[in-house]
């Protein structure tokens, strides 16, 4: 790409020619990436030289140098780990160690053997460092900077008590996306900061979503309207010229579901994220759930990563997974949390009835748990959820532990045929 442009720069053509064969190339397709599929099937998005571009400036962005040396745990067929990893070290000529498959008992002696300066983090991958036994030696690295995303706050104030004065720069952004935030602040939860001049570049709103239809939530002239701040809201950008989206390749169905049209007035078009965001009165931007993930119940909406930061407080818990089931006769959905415990812990049903009753609104707490032994998680640390929705919670299917919240005896007790039918039938309320 970068030769072509040099070969364009220096060509004999009319300027206006030039530049608009340059504008072509950057907008055609550079290679295709996989989506992650965590509530859905992956699909292949379009990744233009453009995008391409802006994705390997990365690093550059949070401060890299060429004097850095990356350290890359990644799969390479995500985007965080070519184009923001691998072409972000090329663009700037720095070093990286490459790693065939993350470590989390092999990273810090990585770090230190390889005199690493920067690494990439991506889902659960600190939460993981945060998990491995104490060593005296933690602090000892050379690592000043971890870029990625998808950290939650909690395991960032751990990691940070942890293992050192290291700057996390968390960043916002999808595959696929023509929007993206970026914390250069530092400040614990948030994916970035909004200002005016920051919507000259890459516009967005915030707008009213309905859980119960599963769509934005439209007047009665059938137009979108923003969220207020401090209100969680689904995030959605224009597509335009300047802020394109390319889409997915195959069936123009994919591309078209992630396109809303006429939002705020006939004809225009802004890219779905498809995540629900909160602006404080700081502007800065909060991740705080993902529509799909996100479920309705007894009329309020369940944020899954809030019930399970919070069943992931316990000590004897080492992985939770929250999602929404449907139960017939019953309008949205009953959460039911998937738990691994820790090695050698044992399941104490009681605790985690105080546990979530104590931290959670009635509404949120879940009705259901599954007990597993392993997590199914995509390359990049996303849990899955699909599979575990389309299963329920019937426990002749599922061979999996379950149990049912019971108020009564203020604990979880295990689901059993009996008790399921008598769910089933309506003779129990949940």
């Amino acid at each position: 790409m970068i030769s072509l442009i040099q070969k364009l720069s220096t060509s004999s053509e009319e300027p206006v020619a030039c530049s608009h064969r340059v504008a072509s190339s950057l907008k055609s397709t550079c290679l295709y990436i996989f989506t992650s599929g965590t509530t859905g099937l992956p699909k292949a998005a379009v990744i233009s030289h453009l995008q391409a571009l802006k994705g390997s400036a990365g690093l550059w962005a949070f401060g890299c140098t060429a004097d850095d040396i990356v350290y890359i745990t990644l799969p390479l067929y995500h985007s965080s780990g070519s184009l923001l990893g691998i072409c972000g070290c090329v663009e700037l000529g720095a070093t990286c160690v490459l790693k065939n498959k993350f470590s989390a008992s092999q990273f810090w002696n990585d770090c230190k053997k390889y005199n690493v300066t920067v690494f990439q983090y991506i889902g659960e991958l600190c939460r993981y460092l945060c998990k491995q036994p104490k060593r005296e030696e933690e602090k000892d690295h050379q690592v000043r900077l971890a870029v990625g995303n998808g950290i939650r706050s909690d395991v960032w104030r751990q990691f940070l008590d942890r293992f050192g004065n290291i700057k996390m720069c968390e960043l916002y952004g999808a595959t696929e996306g023509n929007i993206c935030f970026m914390n250069h602040t530092g400040k614990i939860g948030s994916v970035g900061r909004t200002n005016f001049f920051y919507k000259l570049f890459f516009n967005f709103h915030l707008i009213k979503y309905d859980f119960q239809k599963d769509e934005p939530l439209r007047n009665e002239q059938d137009w979108c309207s923003q969220v207020k701040k401090g209100e969680p809201g689904l995030l959605i950008s224009p597509v335009n010229t300047k802020n394109p989206f390319f889409g997915y390749a195959g069936s123009y169905r994919h591309t078209k579901n992630k396109l809303l049209f006429d939002v705020f007035k006939k004809g225009d078009v802004y890219f779905n994220t498809g995540d629900l965001m909160v602006q404080d009165q700081e502007n800065f931007l909060y991740f705080w759930d993902r529509i799909g993930d996100t479920f309705r119940w007894k009329g309020e909406n369940v944020a899954t990563t809030e019930v399970a930061d919070v069943i992931g407080m316990l000590d004897f818990i080492q992985e939770t997974n929250v999602y929404g089931v449907t139960v017939s006769g019953y309008e949205g959905k009953a959460g039911m949390a998937s738990i691994v415990l820790k090695p050698n812990k044992s399941l104490d049903l009681e605790k985690i009835y105080e546990q979530v009753v104590t931290s959670l609104p009635a509404y949120a707490c879940p009705r259901f748990l599954r007990i597993q032994e392993k997590m199914e998680t995509t390359g990049t640390f996303k849990l899955q959820k699909f599979q575990l929705v389309e299963e329920g919670f019937n426990p002749m299917k599922i061979s999996d532990p379950l149990y049912f919240m019971d108020n009564l005896k203020k604990s979880y007790v295990p689901l059993t045929k009996e008790l399921y039918d008598q769910i089933i039938l309506g003779e129990i309320k949940l």
